[in-house]
Formats: structure tokens, C-alpha cells, sequence
């Protein structure tokens, strides 16, 4: 028997105003310890297409996530993470999955597993979806992090998403590069209606991934990009190919865009991957 997703929440159940919300943002920010998690509404609402009530009402979920919030910053101190170079959008991740329902999610890039942890628990609220994941981690050759080693890099004896602190059925691991891993996976899935890519930043490699996945996104997939500093004009690129709008994070290098709900078809060439 298929569950039935929780309703989406009512205005009368939506947290009385913005303070009370914003406050629910401050206490799961300081739990997971990391100042650059505030939450850019303008920005949901470009992406989601929602309306303000319905965005303060998953943002109102946001005090259930607290326990998991202080169990993935503990995670990341023990592994030697005062500081953590990890996915800086993960109360919106969670807000985006929990307001557009996505069946299939895919990123590339896990590391500690934070907008993993953040998309799973999305995706067990709304009671359906899944998430597949495509790392090829880097990994730290000592048991201290050194001064030349990626803060990304695995902690010694843990695996991708060593911080997500459970289990999930829902969670699809491939360890493997994404060059070859998303051809693969796109092959195999019937849809795609949200996709991150926080992997080897490239232009080259972004690329790749955005021609892999295209003709399995779905109208109104939504489509981030995360460290666009580094990967030039491909995403703006892929977005004028779909007739898409390019939304920023505030002032990061965090983007995304809401595909239309009819798409654009790719011009001769644009869906075949090149060179990573």
C-alpha cells in the first residue's frame, strides 16, 4: 500500500508571522553551527513557485530537524570540522523538497551528507521519493586534516555522508565518478524533478551533468548548481537552452532555476555529454 503525502501546511497552521519563523531558523542553524544557513525567502519563492504561507509552514518544521542539526554538528567535530566547507542552503534544500514533492532526486557530491541529510528528511515527511547520490570522494591521508588537504576530504575508516546521522531507504549511494555515473543513472530513471550538482566544479563537468539529465528532467524540475564561481557560463547557458530564469542565492554562488512546464527542445547537439 502506497502512504499518502502529509498535506502541504494551511495558512491557519503556518507559524503565526515571520519572527517566530525566523526565530525556528535561528535555533536549527545554531545547532548544525554553521552562520551561513539563514534562509533567502525571495529566493524559495522564485524557485518553488509557493506562496509565502506555504513556505513559513515548512519552514515552521524546522524545530523537528534541531536533534538531527546537533547530531550532524557533533558528526562533523569529531571528524575534526570546526568549520565545514559543506552545502550552505540546507533549511531551503529541505523547504524546496518539501514544497515541489519531487519522486526522484538526484546530486552529485555527498562529503559529509548535509544536503543529503536535509533532502532525506524532506523526502520522509512527504512519505515519497528518493534520493540518488554520485560521490567520488576525496579522501584525508592522515588522521589530523593537513593545511594542503580539501575540507571535504573523508575522515579515515567513514564513507560518503559519514555525518548523516541515519539510516535511509530512501538514499541511493553510487560511489563512482559522475562523468560516467549520471549517463548512467539518467538512463535508468523515468524521471528527474529536482537535481544538485556540488561535485568536481567545472564548467566542463557541469555541463556534462546538465546534458545527461535533460531529457529525463521533468516540466517544473527544479535544477541547482552550487560554487558557480568556478564553472564559468555553464549553468546560465543550460538555462537559456530551457528558457529558464537564473535565481541567486543573495549574494553566494549558489543558483538554481525552475524549469518551465513546457521545455524547450535541446538544439542539435546540447543533449549529448562531452568531455568531463
Amino acid at each position: 500500500m502506497t502512504s499518502e503525502p502529509d498535506p502541504a501546511p494551511t495558512a491557519d497552521e503556518t507559524p503565526s508571522n515571520s519572527a517566530e519563523v525566523r526565530a525556528r531558523v535561528g535555533r536549527a542553524r545554531r545547532a548544525l553551527g554553521d552562520p551561513r544557513a539563514a534562509v533567502n525567502l525571495r529566493w524559495l519563492r522564485a524557485l518553488s513557485g509557493a506562496r509565502v504561507p506555504e513556505i513559513l509552514g515548512v519552514l515552521g518544521e524546522l524545530d523537528e530537524l534541531v536533534p538531527m542539526e546537533e547530531e550532524i554538528r557533533r558528526r562533523h567535530l569529531a571528524g575534526g570540522r570546526t568549520s565545514y566547507a559543506h552545502f550552505s542552503a540546507p533549511f531551503e534544500i529541505y523547504a524546496l523538497v518539501r514544497l515541489r514533492r519531487p519522486e526522484h532526486v538526484v546530486e552529485t557530491g555527498v562529503s559529509s551528507g548535509v544536503s543529503s541529510a536535509h533532502i532525506l528528511r524532506a523526502l520522509e515527511k512527504n512519505r515519497s521519493g528518493r534520493l540518488y547520490s554520485v560521490d567520488l570522494p576525496t579522501r584525508q591521508r592522515g588522521p589530523v586534516l593537513a593545511p594542503d588537504e580539501s575540507p571535504v576530504a573523508i575522515p579515515p575508516g567513514l564513507s560518503s555522508g559519514w555525518a548523516v546521522p541515519f539510516r535511509s531507504p530512501r538514499w541511493e549511494v553510487r560511489i563512482a565518478d559522475s562523468a560516467t555515473e549520471v549517463p548512467r543513472l539518467a538512463a535508468e530513471l523515468p524521471s528527474v524533478e529536482m537535481f544538485l550538482h556540488d561535485d568536481l566544479h567545472t564548467p566542463e563537468r557541469l555541463a556534462l551533468e546538465l546534458a545527461a539529465l535533460r531529457p529525463k528532467f521533468a516540466p517544473g524540475a527544479i535544477v541547482l548548481a552550487d560554487n558557480t564561481a568556478w564553472t564559468g557560463t555553464a549553468f546560465p547557458e543550460f538555462a537559456r537552452s530551457v528558457r529558464a530564469h537564473v535565481y541567486a542565492r543573495g549574494t553566494s554562488d549558489l543558483v538554481g532555476c525552475r524549469l518551465p512546464r513546457r521545455l524547450a527542445p535541446p538544439a542539435s547537439g546540447d543533449d549529448r555529454p562531452g568531455p568531463a
